[in-house]
Parts: structure tokens; sequence; C-alpha cells
């Protein structure tokens, strides 16, 4: 008896429970989708990283500084903006590097910010005029990424609600009010790593000739932004 009497009590509390959470022991209808949105943007930030040792042509030395102001002065040739040109290390401003045989010598890192490939080729072009030959496109990026992958989030759940209105109109059903809403895991697209570097764009300059024609752009590959909108509606 003493048994009964320790159980009873928790028997009758899992039974109310259940009456509880579901009072009438029918579930309502509802209907489970999954929505998807993508959309595809050409980068419109590409950064370059550019670095500037000292050299010798013609028994001269060429120094860093030299180079730098003889870059910068390319790049306002192009009308480019030297805001968005800076050290790629703003503690280090000179770097010593010691060579097998040659000493040490001096070096300067650079990132460049340009926003088309039109211009990136016109700057490969000047950098391969003053035998910068170091460098290279690090990444590629889009500007308002952000605010693009709000409304592929926006086309995603629009394309769940509307697929759950044409399955459900298949059957003489109406969409009720969305019961869950739950984001699926997806990979944001993260800044695009260049596959090609800037000495293969040299070495194609150079067999092209020593025309002032600047060459034809270079193509990025798009960024695509995707997003996954799970949504649980009611069944009217």
């Amino acid at each position: 008896m003493k048994i009964k009497n320790i159980f009873l009590p928790t028997l009758l509390f899992f039974a109310a429970s259940v009456s509880a959470q579901n009072p009438t022991g029918e579930e309502k209808p509802y209907i489970e989708v999954n929505g998807t949105g993508e959309m595809e943007v050409i980068p419109d930030e590409i950064y370059v990283s550019i670095t500037i040792r000292e050299r010798s042509s013609n028994k001269k030395t060429i120094s860093v500084e030299e180079q730098e102001q003889n870059l910068k002065n390319a790049l306002k040739n192009l009308k480019l903006d030297l805001k968005n040109l800076s050290l790629a290390d703003a503690n280090a401003d000179f770097v010593r590097i010691e060579w097998r045989k040659k000493g040490v010598i001096t070096q300067k890192r650079y990132s460049l910010k340009l926003n088309n490939a039109t211009i990136l080729g016109q700057v490969f072009t000047e950098l391969d005029k003053l035998e910068i030959t170091d460098a290279y496109v690090s990444y590629v990026q889009h500007s308002k990424i952000d605010s693009l992958r709000k409304v592929v989030k926006i086309m995603a759940i629009k394309a769940a609600k509307n697929k759950a209105d044409y399955l459900l109109g298949a059957i003489g059903e109406k969409t009720g009010k969305a019961l869950i809403v739950r984001e699926n895991d997806v990979q944001y697209p993260q800044p695009v790593w260049a596959m090609a570097n800037a000495r293969g764009r040299m070495d194609k300059l150079e067999s092209d000739g020593d025309g002032e024609d600047y060459p034809d752009p270079i193509d990025f590959k798009k960024i695509k932004i995707e997003s996954s909108i799970y949504v649980k509606f009611s069944i009217q």
C-alpha cells in the first residue's frame, strides 16, 4: 500500500499535464515548408596587396620612398583617391628582410582598394611600368553585402509563403498564420579570394607588347548570396 501511495500522485499529475497540453486530443492541421532565396552580385570592393622593395637598376639604387612616390603619381593619373592606398601594417612602416648573399633590403607593404575590374587592369599596367612585380588581388567583396543578405532573406520567407499557398490551394485549403519561423543554417559569403596573382597578369601584359592601350578588364566570379527559411503555417 505504501508503494501505491508514493506513485499515485505522480500518475495523476502526468495525466493532468497531458490533458492540459491537448484538451481535445486533436492536433490542429499545419503545413511545413522551406523557402529559399538567392542573388548574385558583381564585387565592387577589390583589394590589391602591393609590396615595394628597394632595388637596383643600372647600378643605381632605387629607394622605397622614390618608388612609393612614383606609385602615388601613377594612381593620381588614373584619378584614384590616395585615401584608398594604405599601409598593410600600420604598426610596421618599414620591414627589413635578409636575403641570402644580398644583405638587408627595405620594403613596404600596401593595400589598395578599387571598385571594379577595369580600373584593376589599369593599375596592373601601371605597376608593370614601374617594375613593381609583387602585387596580387588579395580578396573581393561587395560594399552592401549586409543589406543584400536582408533582401535575400525576405525573398526566402516570401518563397515559403508562396509554396504553402500553392500546395494547399491544390487541395482546396488556405494558408493560415505562421506558427514557427526559423532560419536554416546557411554559409554566408565571405570575401572571395582571388585565384590568379599579379605576376600572371604582368606576364600577359608583357606578351601583349608595350602599347599604351590598357588590356581588357579582368572578370571576377560573382558573389552568390543565399538564404533558406523554414516556416510552419496553420491551415485554415
